[in-house]
């Protein structure tokens, strides 16, 4: 019996390892954004998209127009267990450009400074509205010839 209750306890013990270890607490990072360092080799009013892109690297998002700027975006997230993930640390360097493409600006942006935007997408209307898949479905099926699965 003793031999039993010995494998019962190292069950145990391993079934609450598997549970903490699911429950810790991980974190991962997305983005770049480049070191105080390296922004202090930018001059504003000097340097231009070409020399940015060569001092501190080329950035994960640009702006919409070609002359509006540069994007560089850094995220921490933190994964606990089955919570929904949480933003704890974002930071956006904006490198803006006048129409020569010379620096215009640089800033950052944390966090605290963000809002909510919500985004909205545009997408084309479909001939599906209002028709339930089943009816989707029947109404294909008049629409095939003996020719369609003849080659």
């Amino acid at each position: 019996m003793s031999g039993m209750g010995s494998k019962l306890k190292t069950t145990i013990a391993a079934g609450v390892l598997l549970i903490a270890a699911g429950c810790s607490t991980q974190y991962r990072n997305h983005g770049y954004v480049p070191l105080e360092e390296d922004l202090a080799n930018i001059v504003v009013g000097v340097d231009t998209r070409d020399s940015v892109a060569e001092s501190v690297g080329t950035p994960s998002t640009g702006g919409i127009l070609d002359d509006s700027g540069y994007y560089y975006v850094y995220s921490r997230v933190r994964h606990f267990g089955m919570f929904e993930p949480k933003v704890i640390e974002r930071e956006v360097l904006a490198i803006t450009f006048d129409t020569r493409g010379v620096v215009a600006n640089i800033e950052r942006f944390g966090l605290e400074d963000g809002n909510v935007v919500p985004l909205s997408r545009r997408v084309t209307s479909s001939s599906v509205a209002n028709k339930s898949f089943l009816r989707q479905l029947l109404g294909n099926l008049g629409r095939f010839t003996a020719s369609d699965f003849v080659e």
